[in-house]
């Protein structure tokens, strides 16, 4: 189930328009599949998908749909109809978001206003990394990862969305405290900076240093 809605987001008007009802806050939606064999409900918080299978004439739930090694002709058509309907759900409720965090959204807004300039998914392997790179001569200026904070050198377990940017040497070697600021993660560790964006820094700091990213990726003549 999960891989039908990484790197989506809800769109509730959508979903409403689809046929869920929304109920304190969450997203409701039943319909039977296997016709007629199953209810299935589906319920959204968040961004967070539930969903439950329920056999229609026992009332019981239904969950060998579920286990991988489960295998046979009706155990294989119930899994198949059931991706089929949550398939339908995140093509028609759901809109592709690639990064969550809300300091990442603001950031990829103000590139976009300031520079004119969008993310690029250049690697199939990594489909949560992505460039931006000047217009004029091509060169990036920013990288927007989702890596392990453990490889941060952070203490605390998850993920985290970063920001490479180009920085002067010397400024890199008076920043970089393996806390706030970190030398360029998969990138030269002389002249790339990264920072986590987690709210540690503030938009105006985040956004300056993109600034100065954009400046130092000019051609020099």
């Amino acid at each position: 189930m999960t891989d039908f809605f990484r790197f989506k987001a809800p769109n509730r008007q959508k979903c409403k328009l689809y046929g869920f009802r929304e109920e304190g806050g969450l997203l409701r939606y039943e319909t039977e599949i296997s016709e007629g064999q199953f209810l299935l409900r589906v319920e959204i918080a968040g961004g967070e998908v539930k969903t439950a299978l329920t056999d229609t004439v026992t009332g019981e739930p239904y969950t060998l749909h579920l286990v991988e090694d489960a295998v046979g002709a009706f155990v294989g058509s119930v899994r198949e109809a059931y991706g089929a309907e949550l398939e339908k759900i995140a093509e028609r409720c759901f809109e592709t978001e690639i990064f969550h965090g809300e300091q990442t959204k603001r950031l990829i807004a103000h590139i976009a206003q300031a520079y004119g300039d969008a993310p690029e998914y250049l690697w199939e392997k990594f489909p949560d990394n992505a460039a931006v790179r000047r217009a004029d001569n091509g060169k990036w200026y920013a990288a927007l990862l989702t890596v392990e904070r453990k490889k941060l050198g952070l203490a605390d377990e998850g993920t985290a969305e970063i920001l490479d940017v180009r920085m002067q040497p010397e400024e890199l070697d008076l920043y970089a405290d393996g806390k706030r600021y970190f030398r360029g993660y998969h990138m030269n560790k002389k002249h790339w900076a990264t920072v986590v964006l987690d709210e540690t820094l503030s938009d105006g700091e985040v956004f300056g240093l993109v600034e100065e990213s954009y400046r130092l990726a000019a051609d020099r003549k």
